[in-house]
């Protein structure tokens, strides 16, 4: 279930990319129902057991928005290989255990959608 205190939060950014950011909190809510929504570091964040994992990027405002994967706020030690093995184009890897994955339109998010459920459902799974 969205959070309507994430909707509103959005609804004062007045973002030029609002349709493909709700887009996302849809895939990203009903593809584990496991996750919780909340507001983190000015965008939707996704916790799950409270523990920070997948956050939208929605500042600056620009021609994109971004997913941010993770382990939460504090720096940990690194593994030595990325948490998971999805072969996907999608995900850009910053260190082990971060990666992003940057949409430019409804049409690249909706051609992705299966593609990016099996890789959040992946990263829940690996960082549990």
């Amino acid at each position: 279930m969205l959070n309507i205190e994430v909707s509103e939060f959005l609804d004062g950014l007045n973002h030029p990319f609002r349709a493909e950011i709700e887009l996302l909190r849809n895939y990203l809510m009903t593809s584990n129902n496991q996750l919780t929504e909340n507001i983190k570091w000015n965008g939707p964040n996704y916790c799950i057991e409270n523990e920070d994992r997948i956050t939208i990027r929605v500042q600056p405002i620009a021609k994109k928005v971004q997913l941010i994967f993770h382990r939460g706020a504090k720096k940990q030690i690194q593994p030595a290989t990325k948490l998971i093995a999805n072969p996907s184009k999608l995900l850009v890897w910053k260190e082990n255990d971060r990666a992003i994955i940057t949409f430019k339109s409804l049409d690249e998010i909706t051609n992705a959608k299966s593609e990016f459920v099996a890789i959040v459902n992946e990263w829940i799974s690996a960082t549990k």
